[in-house]
């Protein structure tokens, strides 16, 4: 967390958290949501100024509920997650790197949905792969030890036999069925926070 937003907080600790403008998409853009975007339902503006895209990568964090926030200065703006709490893309010199910009060292282990999505944990992050990129990874896939075709992982996605493993930098990470609509269940974050009963927050306009 940069020093700055951390004396913002000691500054101003009671400020009301935000909910609803600050939003992550499936492919890892940072999407900016205003009124009329919620009242709308849309998928808001792209966020690409890099300084500002870096203050927020820096300062995205998590609470006990499994709710992701950014901490602009002394407010909490939560996002809404249209996938999971961060997002893997292929790197030619790293192999994955998050959309935060981290690169992914290495896999614990990975879970494939029903919707052929692929999940991955590294270091207690839990990354979807940008879908653009699923492809590149498809021949890192095999099943019993056996390169898994398209035809064999149809056959796993459908319930059939066989160990899938996903192999990156050498090591081996078994790949778990899971249900889409589990996923952030079982994993343990919440993907559209929204204002406790009895807590500080608004719906208002991000505290510059």
């Amino acid at each position: 967390m940069d020093d700055i937003v951390k004396k913002a907080m000691a500054k101003w600790p009671d400020v009301p958290h935000c909910y609803g403008w600050l939003a992550l998409d499936a492919r890892g853009n940072w999407r900016m949501r205003d009124e009329r975007a919620q009242h709308l339902d849309l998928a808001g503006d792209k966020v690409v100024q890099v300084a500002l895209l870096g203050f927020i990568n820096r300062n995205y964090l998590c609470d006990e509920r499994g709710c992701w926030y950014f901490q602009n200065g002394p407010q909490r703006v939560f996002v809404n997650l249209e996938a999971t709490p961060f997002i893997a893309r292929t790197d030619p010199a790293h192999g994955l790197v998050l959309h935060t910009g981290e690169p992914v060292a290495s896999i614990a282990r990975a879970w494939m949905t029903d919707n052929g999505e692929l999940i991955v944990e590294s270091a207690g992050k839990i990354a979807q792969v940008d879908d653009r990129d699923v492809a590149q990874l498809m021949a890192t896939l095999d099943i019993d030890g056996a390169l898994a075709s398209d035809e064999a992982l149809m056959g796993w996605l459908g319930g059939g036999t066989g160990q899938l493993t996903l192999r990156y930098k050498g090591h081996a990470a078994p790949v778990e069925r899971i249900a889409r609509e589990d996923v952030a269940t079982r994993m343990r974050f919440v993907r559209m926070p929204a204002l406790s009963s009895g807590a500080a927050g608004t719906n208002s306009v991000p505290a510059d």
